[in-house]
């Protein structure tokens, strides 16, 4: 396990196996971050044309290795760019993130980023642990290059308590991240609802051990329980697969809690489309449709170790959804647990079913913010892209969730929920809302105006992020290929700004 911390020492002077040193980008060619000066100083008028004869620019993503000589102690100086604007953490986690990619096999590791600020400490930590994931626990043969064991942010505030803090801080919340990756990566058949909810349980176990560790309460309810709660729209998901569906719910509740948010997440475990099956080639990455489960799992277990003032209470609704004999038709008719009725019309829009009875149950707990985030919609990952999450609800909480996203480091959009939408689902003939209406327009903004029906009229949030959970491209910045943990960062930030605001 690398162990992270903070020092003030010159980055031309530590003796760690390699030094990462941040390179800005400017009109008049790269330079050296503010932070690696020592390091400008001690190559002198030889610097420019030295990363000029290493092509080395400053571009975000840019990553060069060059071995030294006499000029640093360190044996090897990692250069990576952080494009034009130092003091942005964007950049600068994405440069950590990149740099921890970089150096293969090094024992000991010390980062001359921008880090003089609590916010970039945080920045510059956060970046290097997620950048330098990997998911291994299938692999037969294990790769080559190890973690280092000491990672070193130089900082000129590094014996400040905020400092300190910002570096705790950005550990729990690298944790909660590499903790969903972990999940979503996992092979649907390690990962049913049953097996899931098991991972929900041990989590918390270790979360909540040991003295001084935060009271996280935790139910899981199982496929009889279910029945008895009237949760129809799960069940009407789940009664597909051989494996029975599972109800995790946690709860955060500190004395001093200002206010309180309900979290619900998605956590279909794989989805084949059910009797309206998906193409083939659609069913991929379908294990990651459990994203938005282990999202609101792991953003409250990192809340409850942030000690923040906010009662939070999660609900992760679990079901896999398949073909065989017990799957819902198309033409049925589904109650849920608020004793609304739906008409079924593609069994492929099912993690609507899933949410409707989660924000029922979570909206019968009073809070005073409801949000939601899902793998919902193909229609939001065409609008979107594969790297901006949509937001709709209320007018109150869409702009709290943007703004949330801009100070985490993760990208938002805001769509619209039309009015004409409310006409659509509610055109059934036998039944008070149709699930879905085959129109190929707006899909998305349907799925959130089904939402909207069991969203109590709290004020409320959804979080489209399909296309967001997995990453099947190269790695960038700092997330890698596979899992990404995306919505993460932005839901604990977005409890931080709620609990700060009450």
């Amino acid at each position: 396990m690398t162990t992270y911390s903070l020092r003030s020492a010159s980055p031309a002077k530590t003796r760690a196996d390699a030094v990462v040193v941040g390179v800005v980008s400017g009109p008049k060619g790269p330079r050296l971050c503010e932070a690696a000066e020592d390091v400008s100083a001690a190559y002198g008028r030889r610097l420019r044309p030295f990363l000029s004869t290493m092509g080395i620019t400053g571009k975000a993503g840019e990553a060069v290795k060059a071995p030294t000589r006499d000029e640093v102690n360190a044996p090897l100086l990692v250069f990576v760019g952080l494009g034009d604007d130092p003091t942005d953490t964007i950049a600068v986690r994405r440069a950590a993130g990149v740099a921890a990619r970089s150096v293969a096999n090094a024992a000991s590791v010390a980062l001359a980023l921008p880090s003089d600020t609590p916010e970039l400490v945080a920045a510059v930590v956060e970046g290097h642990r997620l950048g330098g994931y990997t998911f291994t626990a299938y692999k037969s043969k294990k790769a080559e290059t190890t973690e280092p064991n000491d990672v070193v942010v130089l900082s000129p505030i590094a014996r400040r308590a905020e400092a300190v803090a910002a570096l705790e801080r950005a550990e729990v919340l690298a944790e909660a991240v590499a903790r969903t990756r972990d999940w979503v990566n996992t092979p649907p058949k390690d990962c049913t609802p049953p097996l899931l909810a098991e991972l929900v349980t041990a989590a918390h176990k270790e979360v909540t051990k040991g003295r001084g560790a935060p009271k996280v309460a935790i139910e899981v309810f199982d496929h009889e329980q279910l029945e008895e709660m009237g949760c129809g729209g799960i069940l009407s998901v789940g009664n597909s697969s051989a494996a029975p569906s599972r109800l995790v719910k946690l709860t955060w509740a500190p004395r001093d809690a200002v206010t309180h948010l309900a979290l619900v997440g998605k956590g279909v475990t794989f989805d084949s489309g059910g009797l309206t099956i998906k193409p083939s080639s659609s069913m991929l990455h379908m294990k990651g449709d459990m994203a938005g489960a282990a999202t609101v799992v792991n953003v409250t277990l990192a809340i409850a170790r942030l000690g923040l003032p906010i009662k939070v209470t999660a609900f992760a609704p679990m079901a896999e959804n398949m073909v065989s004999a017990t799957s819902t038709r198309p033409g049925d008719v589904i109650t849920m647990h608020s004793g609304t009725t739906v008409e079924i019309a593609n069994t492929d829009a099912e993690g609507r079913m899933l949410l409707g009875d989660a924000m029922s149950l979570a909206v019968a707990e009073g809070p005073d913010v409801l949000v939601d985030i899902a793998t919902l919609t193909g229609h939001m990952q065409l609008a979107l892209g594969d790297k901006v999450g949509a937001v709709m609800g209320t007018d109150d909480q869409v702009p709290a969730v943007l703004a949330a996203g801009a100070a985490a480091g993760e990208q938002h959009w805001r769509m619209p929920i039309p009015e004409e939408m409310k006409e659509r689902i509610t055109s059934s003939r036998v039944a008070d809302l149709l699930q879905h209406d085959w129109v190929r327009w707006g899909g998305g903004l349907y799925a959130s105006a089904f939402l909207r029906e069991f969203s109590g009229g709290l004020p409320w949030a959804h979080l489209d992020i399909a296309g967001k959970e997995m990453n099947t491209g190269a790695p960038y910045g700092h997330v890698p290929s596979g899992a990404t943990g995306f919505g993460v960062t932005t839901l604990v930030e977005l409890a931080r700004s709620l609990s700060s605001a009450g």
